[in-house]
């Protein structure tokens, strides 16, 4: 099981607006750069966290802000923004109901299964995008970007 890239894309997206909101224009094509992905990629992420209310996305004269303070946006804020399957784990569709491991795999995994994506919702919500915009802070110091 692997969750795609946007989620990883999405925090790149939010620490690029955090370093450099009011340094630079913070455009899809400025974000796209840092990240190593298409524009159009970044302008979808961007219009998802703007429908989550993370951030405000300036048309016309382009560039996007933060709507919180990092320490108010949890990962989990992120990761519900731009994952819009909340099954973290997904079903074979139609196991064989004549068979006892088919019949019965629900009743093995669903509380499994649901205890694990509790566990990985909480582990989401005590990490707050300010965390990282700490480590980006100590790791960018001398830094430029170019």
């Amino acid at each position: 099981m692997k969750i795609g890239s946007r989620f990883t894309i999405a925090i790149h997206t939010l620490l690029f607006i955090y370093k450099f909101d009011g340094v630079m224009k913070t455009s899809s094509a400025n974000i796209a750069s840092s990240v190593g992905v298409n524009p159009v990629i970044i302008r979808e992420i961007l219009s998802d966290l703007k429908n989550a209310n993370l951030i405000t996305v300036k048309f016309g004269t382009g560039g996007a802000s933060l709507n919180k303070k990092p320490e108010e946006i949890s990962l989990l804020d992120i990761y519900k923004a731009i994952i819009k399957d909340e099954d973290l784990f997904s079903f074979h569709k139609e196991p064989n109901l004549n068979c006892p491991i088919g019949q019965n795999i629900h009743n093995v995994l669903d509380e499994e299964l649901i205890s694990i994506k509790e566990c990985f919702d909480e582990k989401l919500q005590s990490i707050k995008l300010s965390q990282l915009t700490a480590k980006i802070d100590t790791l960018t110091k001398k830094q430029t970007y170019s």
